[in-house]
């Protein structure tokens, strides 16, 4: 009998609804970061290049002006929320009363006029 409740215990609970642990998406979240920022410096460096090469500053120019939103859109990648999974619905969980009862005034202080 004993035997029964030990194998049930080593199961592995499936959880479908679980999510990825905070840890998890942070990691990735940093990942992503750090591989887009990681575009940003060889971009420089090719514009350097380009100019070296061809010693068209506008050609450079347009090089470094393309790496330039680079920081704001590897911030705005990686912040967002994991994607939803395939046939995850949105939903809205409120655990309120549809009806709350309305807040009474217990405690007030009556302002006085400087006439009294």
């Amino acid at each position: 009998m004993e035997d029964v409740a030990h194998e049930e215990a080593r199961e592995a609970i499936l959880i479908t609804q679980a999510q990825v642990s905070q840890d998890d998406q942070h990691k990735a979240r940093v990942r992503r970061y750090l591989t887009l920022m990681a575009f940003r410096v060889p971009a420089l460096v090719l514009a350097g290049i380009v100019y070296g090469m061809t010693g068209s500053g506008l050609l450079a120019l347009a090089v470094i002006a393309l790496s330039i939103p680079i920081p704001w859109v590897a911030v705005l990648i990686a912040n967002d929320r994991p994607p939803r999974e395939k046939g995850e619905i949105p939903r809205y969980k409120w655990s309120g009363d549809a009806n709350p009862p309305a807040v009474e005034a217990t405690h007030f202080r009556q302002l006085k006029g400087h006439d009294g």
